[in-house]
């Protein structure tokens, strides 16, 4: 396995709200684990959000001694879920303040996945590109009930407003997902950064021409920036079968 994760501020903000965390060695029970946590709130709010959230979720991970991955990354969010609203009970220039979180780790040939908010894991194989994360944003719902398409949404004016977050919930309720991985899948996880600047169809045509998880990486945050980069970018890579 290799992976590359990497995050960029972007052109147009003054802080980077965006956190993650890649390591392909063992954490706790589970083999690998790889996350991405974009913050919202003020100025120090969202910051805090993302990296306590990332933080919490790895104590959490390294101590949690039953359950399989999916309820061991589940029990970790929310975990991080309990612990943002409470700082942000205690201390007003917190008040509102929240991230998205997508989660994963790789068993063998099996992909887990976690997510809540609408940072990304895309699948990309043999010329496609699967989200196999779901969005919990306005414009997704929208699209479930038919009343935009998926290509609509990229730019609707109420795209980035988000139904779901860590830290803002009374019962955070995590989604979780898993696929089977074959030899020649990458595996992205991403903040909206890059998706809010990139069509899904630009996003595998650039991990599909980089041989190499770092400069897919690479090459995803200066097209992002290069396509206005309007906010922060975060992208982690993986190549499971390297």
């Amino acid at each position: 396995m290799k992976a590359f994760a990497v995050t960029d501020i972007g052109k147009k903000r003054q802080l980077n709200q965006d956190h993650l965390y890649a390591s392909e060695k063992p954490v706790g029970k589970l083999p690998n684990i790889f996350l991405v946590a974009d913050g919202m709130g003020g100025h120090k709010a969202g910051g805090y959000a993302s990296s306590c959230a990332v933080e919490t979720i790895l104590k959490e991970t390294e101590r949690c001694a039953q359950g399989d991955a999916a309820q061991i990354l589940t029990r970790a969010i929310q975990r991080a879920n309990d612990v943002i609203a409470r700082k942000a009970g205690e201390d007003e220039r917190f008040s509102g303040m929240g991230t998205t979180v997508v989660a994963a780790c790789v068993e063998g040939n099996e992909l887990i996945a976690a997510n809540v908010g609408d940072s990304r894991l895309y699948v990309i194989r043999g010329g496609f590109i699967e989200q196999v994360t779901e969005d919990h944003s306005l414009v997704q719902e929208m699209v479930k009930l038919g009343g935009i398409n998926r290509e609509e949404a990229r730019v609707h004016p109420n795209k980035n407003i988000i139904t779901r977050a860590v830290g803002l919930e009374r019962r955070l309720q995590v989604d979780c997902f898993r696929r089977l991985l074959y030899p020649g899948d990458r595996v992205l996880l991403c903040s909206d950064g890059l998706t809010d600047m990139l069509e899904d169809e630009q996003i595998r045509r650039i991990v599909d021409r980089n041989g190499d998880v770092g400069s897919a990486a690479g090459e995803l945050v200066r097209a992002a920036n290069d396509s206005g980069g309007r906010d922060n970018i975060a992208v982690i890579v993986i190549d499971p079968f390297t």
